[in-house]
């Protein structure tokens, strides 16, 4: 049974009552108001104007992107001090993040009720989805300081980018070097002993370009089990970082890329078991158990660019190494080892064709990509495939634009698979308006693991078939009072068949009961509506408001599935002034009720309502000179107490200050 639904009264409104989500909305809406009267229509600067992600080839004008796409800059991350990659995604719509608890543990993000592993995650064109972790990629540790942007296409990409993408992608673009040779040093510090150092040193010249830094972070951190069910010991955490973004071009014709980061890390969680001498309960709780981790997240990527027929014919050779180096602790021994790899080898040629007499202009991609996945955990193992795609983008009268992709996966262990996608966006310049659509069809393959099992409480299964998903999106985009206001509304609806779930059966020998992967013969399916409102009154301020509605059920019980709160939104405020030496924001990020999942000691599911909750930050900033500023920040500013996995708790309230210099 759910739990009942929260209707807060709200004052002054003669009885009124309302949902939380409502609640939300009118309240943000409402404060929106209030800070953006007195608007005057100054020209804006220039958002974003084009995606990296939303198609193969060149970048998107965003006025030709048919997909659903969410941009956050560097500068928006810098103006709401937001350090992890994690909490940024949780003001895109439509995503979902949980986190078992304090900062560095295992963070999942999905995208339109998708899984976490049917979530595609790139950073600098590597694709970072870890295949001894499920084909899921652990946010736990990526921070936002040496990031420039993060695109998230919502919708099914694999046409594009093969499996994993049945929900959508996350494309991570790391900073270059620009103009003259500059270092930039910050250091902060805070609550729960927490400490942010960060150094980093940039440059670029004709044909040149080159970005390097290290961050280094350590915080005694809280209690990932949620204290108020009794747990009270801390789980620290410590991390470092380093980064490298180049660039070479000797020559118009031909250039270099070489991208490289590595994270190391080792921190404290706990494990997820019994109560400590619980020998009645029916249910498996998390518990402090001096459990933790160390390991090593590596990748790279390197390569050449030929531009031919004054630029209309350009090819691109590229290959990109995956590394991760996991143990497992316990009471500070290592109790278990997993290490993933991915080696990919891709080439991708685009050429441009204008028809000046159709006032048309085409743009014709093929790419071929070999990739390699590799585990050595509980088995040895690894899988080949072979990938084939073509994409062809057409405009018309430069308002209408129409995308076509198809692909073709020659898998060594599964059937080839074949997945397409469609899109169209039109462009009225007089109005600023954009209406746009698009249908994809996507697959996920079986994981390493779900084929050849781990340890003796889980088998393999080799006759499982990938997972299929398929969804279309239709939306709008207007822009009001010389694009001081911009308004994006899209619904959705995707479903997925084939998921791989487990079954577990008792096994007498072993006195335990084995889990087994099979695929459901039902079929899910998740819509909703998805809003983003931004809003610039004045120069000095920004607005931004987001808010989506996720209905995804599961297709065998018709249940809501675990994890997908079925209304989140997020509103913040920023605002600039002392000639822009000064900042203030504000944030609110909203979770509905959602329902998560318990497991009973014989390994079936027990149905668990979670309630919803509103977290609140704010920060601010001052520039005492040129080249040194001065910021400070409190998160989870009420000090809300919250749970985003069953028995996992949140953060409390933390204060942070800090100082960052560059020369």
């Amino acid at each position: 049974m759910r739990a009942p639904e929260i209707r807060p009264r709200l004052p002054g409104m003669l009885g009124i009552t309302m949902s939380r989500p409502v609640s939300f909305l009118v309240t943000a809406s409402t404060l929106a108001l209030v800070l953006g009267c007195g608007a005057h229509a100054e020209e804006l600067e220039q958002l974003p104007a084009v995606s990296v992600s939303a198609n193969l080839g060149e970048a998107t004008p965003l006025t030709a992107v048919g997909s659903a796409v969410t941009i956050i800059t560097a500068e928006e991350l810098e103006a709401k001090q937001i350090r992890v990659v994690s909490d940024a995604l949780r003001l895109v719509p439509g995503v979902a993040v949980n986190r078992t608890g304090a900062i560095g543990n295992q963070t999942q993000v999905r995208i339109r009720g998708s899984e976490g592993n049917q979530t595609l995650v790139m950073i600098d064109g590597v694709v970072v989805n870890n295949p001894a972790s499920s084909s899921e990629f652990d946010f736990g540790h990526l921070l936002t300081q040496d990031i420039e942007r993060i695109e998230v296409l919502r919708g099914p990409q694999s046409a594009l980018y093969g499996s994993d993408a049945v929900g959508g992608v996350i494309n991570i673009v790391t900073k270059k070097g620009q103009g003259a040779s500059r270092v930039t040093a910050s250091v902060e510090g805070g609550s729960q002993g927490t400490m942010l150092g960060t150094v980093s040193a940039g440059a670029s010249a004709e044909g040149f370009s080159i970005h390097a830094g290290t961050t280094g972070s350590l915080t005694s951190g809280t209690s990932s089990a949620a204290s108020w069910r009794g747990n009270g010991e801390d789980d620290s955490y410590r991390g470092v970082t380093s980064h490298v973004n180049a660039s070479f071009d000797p020559s118009k014709l031909l250039g270099f890329d070489l991208a490289f980061r590595d994270t190391h890390f080792k921190g404290e969680y706990d494990d997820f078991g019994l109560r400590p001498g619980d020998t009645t309960s029916p249910l498996q709780y998390a518990y402090d158990a001096n459990s933790g981790s160390r390991g090593d997240e590596t990748f790279g990527r390197a390569q050449a660019r030929l531009s031919l027929l004054d630029g209309s014919w350009r090819h691109k050779l590229g290959l990109s190494h995956f590394r991760a180096d996991t143990d497992y602790l316990k009471n500070g021994a290592v109790t278990s080892s997993s290490k993933g790899e991915t080696t990919t080898y891709d080439y991708q040629t685009d050429y441009t064709l204008d028809t000046p007499a159709l006032a048309a202009s085409h743009l014709f991609t093929f790419a071929y990509q070999h990739k390699r996945d590799e585990i050595d955990s509980y088995v040895e193992a690894e899988v080949d495939q072979d990938s084939f795609v073509g994409q062809y983008q057409l405009s018309l009268f430069e308002d209408l634009s129409l995308t076509g992709a198809i692909r073709r996966d020659a898998h060594d262990l599964f059937d080839d698979a074949n997945t397409y996608r469609l899109t169209a966006a039109y462009h009225l310049d007089a109005t600023n308006t954009k209406f746009r659509a698009s249908y994809g069809t996507g697959v996920k393959n079986p994981t390493i693991n779900e084929l050849y099992g781990y340890g003796s409480t889980y088998k393999g299964n080799p006759d499982l078939k990938p997972e299929r998903g398929k969804g279309w999106d239709a939306g709008i985009d207007q822009s009001f009072l010389s694009d001081r206001l911009s308004l994006g509304l899209t619904y959705f609806d995707q479903r997925i068949s084939d998921e791989i779930g487990t079954t577990y059966v008792f096994d007498a020998g072993s006195g335990t009961y084995v889990g087994t992967p099979i695929n459901d013969s039902a079929t899910s399916r998740h819509r909703g509506v998805e809003v983003e409102l931004t809003a610039r009154p004045v120069d000095a301020l920004t607005l931004r408001l987001s808010y989506s509605y996720t209905h995804a059920r599961d297709g065998k019980t018709g249940l809501a599935e675990v994890r997908r709160p079925a209304n989140q939104g997020s509103f913040d405020a920023t605002w600039r002034f002392l000639e822009n030496r000064a900042s203030a924001s504000l944030g609110l990020v909203y979770t509905g009720d959602f329902t998560d999942v318990v497991y009973t000691r014989s390994w079936s599911s027990q149905a668990q309502d979670m309630n919803s909750y509103i977290v609140a930050n704010v920060a601010g900033s001052y520039e005492l000179t040129d080249n040194v500023e001065l910021y400070g920040r409190v998160e989870n500013l009420f000090d809300e107490e919250y749970e985003e996995v069953y028995s996992y708790g949140s953060l409390g309230r933390g204060a942070f200050a800090g100082v960052k210099a560059s020369f």
